[in-house]
Order: C-alpha cells, then structure tokens, then sequence
C-alpha cells in the first residue's frame, strides 16, 4: 500500500475507530484493526496518527468544524434561540453528518469510562472556543484576542461541552433523549448564562 494516505482517509479512519472503540472499548482494540477497518496499511496509520486514541481525533474535528461554519453563519439579526433552530434543522442536515453526530454521542457519553479519549475531544473543544471567539468579536465589534471576549468564549464552549455531555451520556446510558426543541432551549440557555458579554440578543450594528 502506498505510504501517503489518501484524501478523505483521516476521517475514515476516524469513523473506523470510533465504531470499533464503542464495540470492543479503547483498551481492547488494537491500531492493527483500525487501519484494517479503515483499508489503510498498519505502516500508514502510524504514519499520521501517533496513538490509537488520536484516531478519533478527525471525527470531533470535523464536528467541532461544522459547528464553526454554523456559527460563522449566524446573522447578526437573530438570537441565539432562533440561530440554533435554524443551524439544528434535521430536515437540512445530510444523513452522513447526522451519522458522524451520532457516533461522537456515544463518545461522549463514554468519556468517564474511557478517559483516554480526552484529549481529542478537548482539542476540538480548544477549535471550537477559538470559534467562538471569532463570533462574539464580530458580533460586538471586538477584536477576538481581547481578554474579555476570550474569558466569555471559554465560558461559553465549557456551557455548551457540559450541555452535551449530559445530554448524550442521559441518551446513551437511559434512553432518556429530548427533543431537538428541548436540546436546543437547554444549549441557548446554558450559553446565556456562561456568557460575560451581551452577544446572544440580535445585534444592531453600529453606524461606521
């Protein structure tokens, strides 16, 4: 097999290991059955992933990517219980990124279990807060590097990770599974209340 990997590969790589992690639990799978999951040579896997845990790592990247092409997208006029109605419309949402979305659920829900997944999932937190940041300075015509705007992202993304961590470990572990409108209500409130600066109302932009 050739030892580059081929464009798209990392996320199947990704999506492999997931699978497999949910199936048999990080400890009890091995790099040699991710890479024949994903159709990749062993040599190549650990070619550009450097543990067996980083493979998972595309998978929230990707998430953690989507959701910054949302916000990115949020108008100005809105607030963020209409942005997140319209950014959660599973009747607009393609059946692979419901799919992915899934799979990081049960992620998610097995973090306690699985500790060894962290550090992927909190790297993708650390894209998201950067995300966010980006959002709120735009929205209040700040710089995203200022400190206030960073101490507000940080509180906002840490909301929104404890958000989805209850959520999918109460889907997973119970059943127990809201409705998008309930799962929306309870995210834009969480950031409400994480939130230091007045970004989440619609924004009138200032005369230049």
């Amino acid at each position: 097999m050739s030892r580059t990997i081929r464009e798209g590969a990392h996320i199947d790589v990704a999506r492999s290991a997931a699978r497999l992690f949910l199936e048999k639990g990080v400890a009890g799978t091995s790099g040699d059955e991710i890479a024949e999951a994903a159709g990749i040579s062993k040599r190549t896997l650990w070619r550009y992933f450097r543990t067996k845990e980083s493979c998972v790592e595309p998978l929230f990247a990707l998430t953690s990517q989507r959701l910054a092409e949302k916000l990115k997208n949020w108008p100005l006029d809105i607030s963020v219980e209409r942005f997140l109605e319209l950014a959660y419309d599973f009747s607009k949402i393609d059946a692979q990124e419901i799919e992915d979305g899934k799979l990081v659920v049960h992620l998610i829900a097995r973090l306690e279990e699985e500790p060894a997944l962290l550090e992927p999932f909190f790297m993708a937190t650390r894209m998201t807060e950067i995300t966010m940041a980006g959002v709120i300075a735009s929205r209040l015509d700040l710089s995203p590097t200022d400190f206030e705007v960073r101490l507000c992202a940080a509180t906002v993304v840490a909301a929104m990770r404890i958000i989805d961590e209850t959520i999918s470990r109460a889907a997973v572990k119970y059943g127990q599974i809201p409705p998008l409108a309930e799962i929306n209500d309870r995210l834009a409130q969480a950031m409400r209340r994480a939130s230091t600066l007045p970004f989440c109302d619609p924004i009138t932009p200032r005369p230049r």
